[in-house]
C-alpha cells in the first residue's frame, strides 16, 4: 500500500485512529501510538500558551523589578566576591516577578524578557555607580559582567523549569 500523503512511498504502517496509510516521513508518535499529522493534532501545553496580556504584564513586572533591584543593588554593602551572590538574588527576584506576572507560564519569550530585565537592572546599577568610578570602568568590569551573566542564567532558568 502507498502513503496517503506521499504516493511514491510504500508503507505497511497505518494511523492508529483513522487507519490511513502513513510513511515514516509523516508519522507522528503520540502517547497512544503512531498517528497521521491530521489525527495527531498535538496541542501545546497550557503552561506554554502565553497571551499578549501576559507578555505585557511580564514586561511591566520585569522592568519595574529591574529598576528597583538595580537601584538597591548599588547600595548593598557587600562587594567583591559577594557581587556574584547579589547577582544571583537579583536574577532570582526578576525571574520570579516575570513568572508571577505571567501566571507562572513558561516559554522562550518570557525568558527573553527576564534576561533583558536583568541587563536593565545591571545598567541601572552601573549608572548609579558611574559618577564615582566612571562609565568605562563600570561597563568593562569583568567581575560585574560575570555577575550579570550569572543573573541572566538564574532568571532564564526559572522560566525553563517544569
Amino acid at each position: 500500500m502507498r502513503c496517503a500523503r506521499h504516493p511514491d512511498i510504500e508503507t505497511d504502517l497505518r494511523c492508529g485512529k483513522c487507519l490511513q496509510p502513513i510513511c515514516p516521513k509523516c508519522v507522528v508518535q503520540t502517547p497512544v501510538g503512531a498517528r497521521c499529522p491530521k489525527c495527531a493534532a498535538l496541542k501545546k501545553l497550557p503552561v506554554f500558551e502565553i497571551s499578549t496580556i501576559f507578555y505585557m504584564r511580564a514586561i511591566a513586572a520585569g522592568l519595574a523589578t529591574a529598576a528597583v533591584a538595580g537601584a538597591i543593588w548599588k547600595f548593598m554593602p557587600l562587594g567583591g566576591f559577594f557581587l556574584f551572590f547579589i547577582a544571583l538574588v537579583v536574577g532570582y527576584v526578576i525571574g520570579e516577578a516575570v513568572s508571577l506576572a505571567a501566571n507562572r507560564k513558561r516559554g522562550p519569550g518570557l525568558q527573553i524578557i527576564a534576561g533583558i530585565s536583568v541587563v536593565v537592572s545591571y545598567t541601572v546599577r552601573s549608572i548609579i555607580e558611574a559618577p564615582q568610578q566612571g562609565f568605562l570602568h563600570i561597563f568593562t568590569d569583568v567581575y560585574g559582567l560575570i555577575a550579570l551573566i550569572l543573573g541572566i542564567i538564574v532568571s532564564v532558568g526559572l522560566l525553563r523549569r517544569n
